[in-house]
């Protein structure tokens, strides 16, 4: 079962580097270099022969030093010049590995990251293609050098005398049946620590991404010990990846030192018996270094190869994923037209259904609020309506039309949408107020829609004004002021279809006030669906709909709903009382 799975796995890690069109020219460029300098390296231990079997002061000639002093030159030379060109070629082979995967995590739909934690998916996108750029920049030149390095003295030392050759051949066997369950053992380690360091990454990101809930909460103490469980487990998968590379070295010392000794005992008698000349000897031993030489190249580029292969098998599990299609669908020019739910239903996992036979319709300009207790489905309403996700029954349409049958960018172009977190970018203010726009705006269009927003007054106080940095996710900034420059956002795109997840709900009784006079602002002449939360909201709506562990149990408005809907009642009641304490 295992063989099948290795080398399916070795063609999907061609197959993916191949993907990325490197530079065949660059590639051939450095192998070509590398193997030059492997050639020059193999002829100078024949110069070193001759050499030594004629050696006097007398016999060195100037001719001899000078292409001793060539060769070596030619060879450091087109050495490190393939190294830095193989270099290159891995670094543009990553690159664009990476823009692969980072255009893809943009396109994969909202369920995926609801199942996966960001740091998991950052370790994809960083560590695991270094592991690929690695193998690549590292260890391709040694692994084609090594091959031909290992066949160039075989076949030299056989011209310079089989025997010995054959005799020094009989070590090979023993290395692979040595070396090749070291390289099995380190594809099962470096598999187990990429894991690792995922689920390790995932865990710092989370916190660190939290750190004020953690401080506030004094957590400090559990994640340390979350951390430091990681930290262990990567501990000691290193440990044992440390094992087998202490292995690795000595056992290869071990093979050399054996070859060395069987060389010279033998190679002396030979030359005792003067049926071998000492610089055939000499350049015995010299071919052996490049013969053992090369083969620990290799045995690093098959080690490294497993690694590579473990890190392949998350990348292309990731690319191969099903995406949001940005691509189909044609245009959408206006919006202001009934969008109608015909018999939604909808579920996260099979048998969890979180809306079931949702239907109403929202008339072009006008308010619909969205109302009942927590958990009845009235967020993931918003998310179908943004088509994070599609409904597992019924349609959503657009006058008489399926909103799938508008392109993604053109429908989403169309909605704004402010929720009660308002998330904000690092960045500063006008980054945040233009976030996602396809054009340049100007300073009177962002003045505009800060003005619109009651966001201007705020900004204009502060020292840097727009520029100012609103710090990670807005930090540095209050409630009310993240509000209001959502709002702005929101106003600049100048939706048709407004979605407000009751933006005034976390707000103290001075900055609600100004908020919803931004949303009023907003609201004008836009069909409005709103996650109502004050009965303010409520009562102003065109239209109330109940909804009730997934199912709507009343549409109406709310004089209608109030005489007929005990629930709807109670809530209405609940906000007087809430309302009067405020007061």
């Amino acid at each position: 079962m295992s063989k099948p799975k290795t080398s399916a796995n070795w063609r999907q890690l061609i197959r993916l580097v191949r993907e990325t069109k490197p530079s065949k020219g660059l590639l051939a460029a450095a192998l070509f270099l590398s193997i030059i300098s492997t050639l020059v390296g193999l002829a100078i231990p024949l110069f070193t022969k001759n050499m030594v079997d004629s050696f006097s002061l007398t016999s060195l000639s100037l001719t001899q030093i000078v292409l001793m002093g060539v060769a070596f030159i030619v060879q450091a030379i087109a050495g490190g010049v393939g190294v830095y060109l193989l270099n290159r070629a891995g670094q543009k082979v990553v690159a664009s590995l990476r823009d692969r995967l980072w255009k893809k995590l943009l396109v994969l739909p909202v369920s995926y990251y609801d199942n996966h934690e960001t740091g998991e998916t950052i370790s994809r996108m960083t560590n695991d293609t270094g592991v690929v750029k690695g193998l690549i920049s590292e260890h391709l030149t040694g692994f084609f050098t090594g091959i031909l390095g290992v066949v160039g003295s075989i076949s030299v030392l056989l011209y310079l005398d089989w025997k010995m050759t054959l005799m020094m051949l009989i070590v090979v066997p023993l290395a692979i049946l040595i070396l090749t369950p070291l390289g099995r053992q380190m594809h099962k380690i470096s598999v187990g620590l990429q894991d690792e360091t995922a689920g390790f990454t995932a865990v710092i990101s989370r916190v660190l991404s939290e750190i004020r809930l953690v401080k506030a909460s004094n957590a400090e103490t559990v994640e340390y010990r979350n951390g430091q469980t990681g930290i262990e487990k990567l501990f000691r998968l290193g440990l044992k990846e440390g094992i087998v590379s202490a292995w690795v070295g000595p056992l290869i010392f071990f093979i050399l030192m054996l070859l060395l000794v069987i060389i010279i005992g033998y190679g002396g008698a030979r030359v005792a018996s003067g049926t071998l000349t000492a610089g055939d000897l000499v350049a015995f031993i010299l071919y052996l270094f490049q013969f053992v030489l090369p083969i620990t190249q290799i045995t690093n580029f098959f080690t490294q190869f497993q690694k590579a292969v473990g890190a392949t098998e998350r990348i292309a599990a990731l690319l191969e994923l099903g995406e949001e299609d940005h691509a189909s669908g044609k245009p959408l020019d206006n919006a202001g037209r009934p969008l109608t739910l015909e018999r939604v239903t909808f579920a996260y996992k099979a048998g969890e259904t979180i809306l079931d036979d949702v239907s109403f319709t929202m008339q072009p300009g006008k308010v619909t609020a969205i109302v009942g207790p927590s958990g009845s489905g009235k967020t993931t309403l918003f998310a179908l309506l943004e088509r994070f996700y599609p409904p597992t029954g019924g349609a959503i349409k657009l006058g008489e039309e399926l909103i799938d049958a508008y392109s993604l960018p053109s429908w989403r172009s169309r909605i704004g949408y402010v929720s009660q977190e308002s998330p904000l970018i690092a960045g500063t203010i006008r980054d945040n107020i233009c976030y996602g726009l396809p054009h340049d705006v100007t300073d009177q269009e962002l003045e505009q829609a800060a003005r619109m927003a009651y966001a201007d007054t705020f900004i204009h106080e502060l020292p840097n004004g727009y520029e100012t940095e609103v710090g990670e996710r807005g930090v540095k900034l209050s409630g009310g002021q993240r509000q209001r420059i959502a709002i702005a956002r929101a106003l600049l795109r100048n939706p048709q279809i407004l979605m407000l997840d009751e933006a005034t709900s976390s707000l103290d009784s001075k900055s609600e006030i100004v908020v919803q006079q931004a949303l009023n602002n907003l609201m004008q002449g836009r069909t409005t669906l709103v996650i109502a939360h004050r009965l303010s909201t409520v009562v102003d709506a065109d239209q109330i709909v109940f909804l009730e562990k997934g199912k709507v149990t009343g549409i109406g408005t709310h004089e209608e709903l109030f005489q007929t809907h005990a629930l709807y009642r109670e809530f209405a009641a609940q906000q007087l009382r809430i309302q009067e304490h405020r007061v």
